[in-house]
Formats: structure tokens, C-alpha cells, sequence
């Protein structure tokens, strides 16, 4: 192999090496983006979660009112009927 072909081997190897070297930053960039993105969702996720046991909790809250009153109509309307049959 003379001096020419070895010049332009190691002219080749570099430009690869260039090359790959650029593609591993857009890599790296997209990583990146992918991360803060997947990162993005995990709070997004964490948001709904606390939004879906707030939602919950307040369902249970309206639940025992609903049951409370019902129970209190219920009551009234014994004493009514009770009235009334007399």
C-alpha cells in the first residue's frame, strides 16, 4: 500500500468518524427531547392521579350526604305517614 492509498484510507476513516460522530449528537439531541417529553407526561400523569382521588374523595363527600339526606327524607315521611294514620 503506497503513501496515496494510505492517505486516503485515513481520509475515509476520518470522514466515518465525522460522520458517526454527528449522528451520535442528533441521537443524544433527540434523546434529550425524548426525555424531557416523557418526563412532561409523568407529571401530566401525576396531575390526573390527584385529580381522579380528588374527584373520588369528593364523590365518597357527596355519597354520605346524598345517603344522610335520603335518610333524614325518609324519617319526615314516616312521621307523615304515621300522622296521617292517625
Amino acid at each position: 500500500m503506497d503513501i496515496q492509498q494510505s492517505e486516503a484510507l485515513i481520509q475515509q476513516v476520518g470522514e466515518a468518524v465525522v460522520a458517526t460522530t454527528e449522528t451520535v449528537e442528533q441521537l443524544a439531541e433527540h434523546l434529550d427531547i425524548l426525555a424531557k417529553q416523557v418526563q412532561q407526561q409523568g407529571y401530566q400523569i401525576l396531575a390526573i392521579g390527584e385529580t381522579v382521588q380528588t374527584l373520588a374523595e369528593n364523590q365518597d363527600l357527596a355519597m354520605e350526604r346524598l345517603h344522610q339526606q335520603m335518610s333524614e327524607l325518609i324519617e319526615k315521611l314516616q312521621q307523615i305517614a304515621g300522622a296521617l294514620e292517625r
